[in-house]
């Protein structure tokens, strides 16, 4: 027996990345799952890979409320209640802000922001009776704005205040309410990120082989779950950025532009 045996675990985005490192961990853990993605194939593709698993699927973009109504009143109806929520579905972008297209910043936050609002509100009730976990996989985005990542950014700073405002109200109900932020992680959000136009760049300026995998990822998440934690940041590089903004910010401000700029020109 685990802490996640016949817990019900509902991940967004759970058909790739990040989310489909978390799936690939809770099964041996015995979890009841659901999950979320865009793309009918994937989530086929997962449901062959384990179809011996007790796992609900559900087509849905999470920009869209009622895809997120229907992705947890399904999941509520599939299996009884949801005890784990994993806000994880996300979309980054890269792009300077002087380029963008206001519909990047509207794309990006509807995704990373608004779906983890909607997907919670309607969880809600049922995470309330059963005294479970909500989880934002945020970013260190969300302690440092990055430069070419500014809507990004903007969702995942919106994403840790309103679940610190939330882990606030819902103290005297037991509720436990985190957040993990990754750092860099391989993965395929880079791939997908939008450009200025709102396309997806389908490459990646990093070299995704020296970065933490995304198992790796997934296994530091459910021990931060386990362990109720209130917020983690996983990666050496992602805690000395966030040590550094907070106290040195002038240097981190220096830090950071060398990092994504070479002779005048995002580069990362």
């Amino acid at each position: 027996m685990s802490f996640f045996t016949n817990k019900v675990v509902a991940i967004t985005g759970g058909s790739e990345g990040i989310g489909k490192a978390v799936i690939d961990a809770l099964v041996p853990l015995g979890a009841k799952i659901a999950t979320c993605g865009r793309s009918y194939d994937k989530l086929y593709n997962l449901q062959m890979e384990y179809t011996n698993v007790m796992m609900h699927t559900v087509v849905a973009d999470v920009s869209e409320e009622q895809d997120c109504r229907k992705f947890i009143e399904s999941t509520i109806d599939t299996f009884g209640g949801i005890d784990i929520l994993i806000n994880n579905a996300g979309i980054s972008m890269r792009a300077l802000f002087e380029d963008v297209d206001l519909s990047v910043f509207r794309k990006v936050m509807d995704v990373n922001f608004m779906g983890s609002v909607y997907c919670t509100r309607f969880a809600l009730p049922s995470l309330i009776s059963r005294r479970g976990v909500i989880v934002g996989i945020s970013s260190i985005a969300g302690y440092r704005g990055l430069p070419g990542r500014s809507a990004y950014s903007a969702s995942k700073f919106a994403l840790q205040g309103w679940l610190e405002a939330l882990r606030t109200e819902l103290i005297d109900k037991q509720v436990h309410v985190m957040w993990v932020s990754p750092g860099f992680t391989a993965s395929n959000i880079r791939h997908a990120a939008l450009n200025a136009k709102s396309e997806s760049h389908g490459e990646t300026p990093m070299d995704e082989s020296k970065m933490m995998t995304a198992a790796e990822c997934a296994q530091l998440i459910l021990q931060a779950i386990e362990k109720r934690k209130r917020s983690v940041v996983l990666t050496f590089t992602g805690k000395r950025t966030v040590l550094m903004n907070r106290f040195f910010p002038s240097w981190a401000d220096k830090l950071t532009h060398q990092f994504f700029f070479k002779s005048g020109k995002l580069v990362k």
